[in-house]
């Protein structure tokens, strides 16, 4: 009889320690019961339910052998990719390059003259009177995508102009502005019937 009591006392005293030694159910949306399980059967339950074949988070490294063969076939686009646009600009700059072996015609020399914004009149004679007295006057000329203000006697100094030689004659025909003591005429964007004359003295190469 006593030693049923002692067991009926174990058997209480293990159930209570059980009880409080049950641990926590795992954070699933599926309830699992951990009472019929031994302390083994626990731990392949849990290996089995975070192994990598139901978790879907895996661990990525750094670098692997797979990133020296990752950076070849990049540093390979990026040559290729150079290689593509180098040729790309050779062709632009073929395009857009003149030949220079190109012989013009009287008419596209004058028109293109004219679209920078001069006209050659041809060479200087002894008998020409270029140079006059200086008067207090002023204009602002365009000549290429350049501005200048200029009076009698100024020397300006422009990128090498086409079709023309030393001592040729030339009309600047481009007159943004004109400017006296008295008044300013101011074109839209050109002042009409105005022209200023200049003289080639040097090409600097």
């Amino acid at each position: 009889m006593a030693h049923r009591r002692c067991l009926h006392v174990l058997s209480r005293h293990a159930a209570a320690l059980l009880s409080l030694k049950t641990p926590p159910t795992l954070p699933f949306s599926t309830s699992i019961s951990l009472k019929g399980l031994t302390p083994f059967q626990h731990r392949s339950l849990i290996s089995s339910t975070l192994g990598p074949t139901n978790w879907s988070h895996y661990r990525h490294f750094s670098s692997n052998k797979n990133d020296d063969e990752g950076e070849d076939v990049d540093e390979g686009e990026d040559e290729d990719e150079e290689t593509a646009d180098e040729s790309y600009e050779g062709e632009e700059i073929g395009d857009t390059v003149p030949d220079l072996g190109r012989e013009y015609t009287l008419e596209e020399k004058e028109a293109e003259a004219a679209e920078i914004g001069y006209k050659v009149l041809g060479p200087l004679r002894k008998s020409d009177r270029v140079f006059k007295k200086y008067e207090p006057a002023f204009a602002v000329v365009q000549i290429g995508s350049h501005q200048f203000k200029v009076s009698n006697g100024d020397s300006i100094f422009t990128e090498r102009l086409k079709f023309c030689e030393v001592n040729d004659k030339l009309i600047l025909n481009k007159v943004l502005l004109l400017g006296s003591q008295h008044q300013t005429i101011i074109g839209r964007p050109m002042v009409p019937d105005a022209a200023v004359h200049a003289v080639v003295e040097e090409h600097v190469s």
